[in-house]
């Protein structure tokens, strides 16, 4: 199967599946207060950045600053349901009530300081190509083409403009051992696993140094 037949099959199948996520259909635009929702955000903080726009610790921490609140929401729900492996963030979201994960995923939406930079340039015009062209030959599809030209992802699709490129190497690289654990009940990211799979070490450091410089 050519792999925008598949990218098709299993945003199909992802869509389908979010409609009748536990939790999401009681997921109303209630208010948090703002105490409770500070005392959060103050938390996230710890290990996402002050601005949510990342850190660099024994292990880089992913940019949340405007990231898409359905992609936001969604990722919690696998990090509970545990489709999505990661014992830190299982404990964080489990406690998490659906107007809280409303009210999170809309905050860190709203932020945009600047990137964090770091990744080497010598590779970001191909970076750039790969973004904005695909590589054909391994049937991987332009990265634009989901998560728009500016690259800020649009609802199930994520931002990946000014995403820590160490961050993004990681996951890419080792994508199998956490996204998708459970096959019956994907999470919205499981359309990436064969892009992930398809791209080179070298394509995949080159098309996230491009991407931690986009603002």
């Amino acid at each position: 199967m050519k792999i925008r037949e598949l990218a098709s099959a299993l945003l199909a199948a992802i869509l389908t599946v979010g409609v009748s996520t536990p939790g999401f259909a009681e997921d109303k635009a209630a208010e948090v207060p703002a105490r409770e929702l500070n005392a959060k955000t103050d938390y996230c903080k710890t290990c996402h950045g002050l601005s949510g726009q990342g850190f660099r610790g024994s292990f880089p921490m992913p940019r949340l600053a405007g990231q898409q609140p359905e992609y936001v929401k969604n990722q919690l729900q696998a990090f509970i349901d545990r489709r999505r492996t990661n014992p830190v963030m299982f404990n964080v979201s489990h406690v998490l009530s659906p107007a809280m994960l409303t009210a999170l995923s809309t905050y860190f939406r709203e932020l945009n300081p600047k990137p964090l930079g770091g990744a080497p340039r010598d590779s970001l015009a191909i970076g750039k190509k790969i973004y904005e062209e695909g590589v054909a030959a391994a049937e991987v599809p332009p990265c634009a083409s989901c998560h728009g030209p500016d690259a800020k992802g649009a609802d199930a699709f994520p931002r990946l403009a000014g995403q820590l490129h160490d961050y993004m190497i990681r996951k890419l690289t080792n994508w199998d051992k956490e996204r998708g654990q459970d096959k019956a009940n994907p999470d919205n990211s499981a359309i990436m696993q064969p892009i992930a799979h398809n791209l080179t070490e070298a394509q995949i450091k080159a098309v996230a140094a491009y991407l931690s410089y986009l603002e």
